[in-house]
C-alpha cells in the first residue's frame, strides 16, 4: 500500500482528502486554481514514471509545489504529473535558479566531512514525493548516505532510499531530482542515489516533524 492511500484510509472518517493529494491547508501550498499551459512541454505521469508531451493550452491545477517541482493534475490527461522547474514558467511560475548550498565557498576548496554531510541531509529535504508534501528525508525513505573522498579531490556521495510503494515508477525521477541538487554542494565531484526495497517502507519510519506535517500521530 502506498502512503497516499494509506494515509486516506487512516483519515477518510475525519476528513477528507481531495483527490488532488493536497492533505490539508498550509502556508508553503497555494490553494488550487485552474492554468493554461502558455508552451508545450513535458511532465512526468505520476506514479507510472513515464513522461509525457502536454501541449500549450492545456488546463491544469497545481496541487504541490515543493522543492522546486510542481505536482499537476491534467483533467484531460485523466491523473497527476511532475513538472520540473525548468518548464516552471509554462504555468506562469518563475524559473529557478540552480539549487545552492546554505554555506557555499568562493572556490571548491577544502570543505570539512562533518559540515559536508550536514549540507548533504540538509540538501536531501529539499527533495519530495510528487502526491505528498513532506521531504524524503522527514518520510522516511532515505536508508542510507555516505560521503567518500575520491582520489582526484572532492567528495562523491552515495544515496540508498526507497519509495512508499513498490512498483512506483517515480524512483527515477526522484533519484535524478536529488542527485542534481547534491551535484551543486561545494566539493560533492559525483554523486548516485539508489532506489532499494529492502527493507520495506512502512509508515512507522516517517518521522515526528513529518507526521505533524501530515496530521497524523
Amino acid at each position: 500500500m502506498g502512503l497516499f492511500d494509506w494515509l486516506w484510509k487512516r483519515r477518510r472518517s475525519k476528513t477528507s482528502l481531495p483527490p488532488t493529494g493536497k492533505l490539508d491547508g498550509r502556508t508553503t501550498q497555494r490553494e488550487p486554481r485552474n492554468i493554461r499551459l502558455t508552451r508545450d512541454c513535458e511532465a512526468v505521469k505520476i506514479p507510472d514514471g513515464y513522461v509525457v508531451a502536454v501541449p500549450k493550452g492545456t488546463e491544469v491545477i497545481v496541487t504541490q509545489s515543493l522543492g522546486g517541482t510542481y505536482t499537476l493534475l491534467v483533467p484531460s490527461l485523466g491523473g497527476l504529473f511532475r513538472l520540473s522547474s525548468k518548464d516552471a514558467d509554462a504555468i506562469g511560475q518563475e524559473v529557478e535558479a540552480t539549487p545552492k548550498s546554505t554555506n557555499r565557498v568562493e572556490n571548491e576548496g577544502f570543505v570539512s566531512p562533518d559540515t559536508l554531510e550536514k549540507e548533504v541531509w540538509t540538501q536531501l529535504k529539499t527533495c519530495f514525493d510528487p502526491e505528498i508534501p513532506v521531504n524524503i528525508v522527514d518520510l522516511g525513505l532515505v536508508y542510507n548516505m555516505k560521503v567518500s573522498p575520491l582520489p582526484n579531490g572532492g567528495n562523491r556521495v552515495d544515496v540508498s532510499m526507497t519509495l512508499t510503494a513498490q512498483g512506483c515508477g517515480m524512483g527515477s525521477s526522484i533519484g535524478r531530482d536529488a542527485e542534481s541538487k547534491l551535484l551543486t554542494l561545494p566539493g560533492v565531484k559525483e554523486a548516485n542515489v539508489q532506489i532499494v526495497w529492502d527493507p520495506p517502507w512502512s509508515p512507522e519510519r516517517i518521522s515526528t516533524e513529518g507526521r505533524s506535517l501530515m496530521g497524523i500521530g
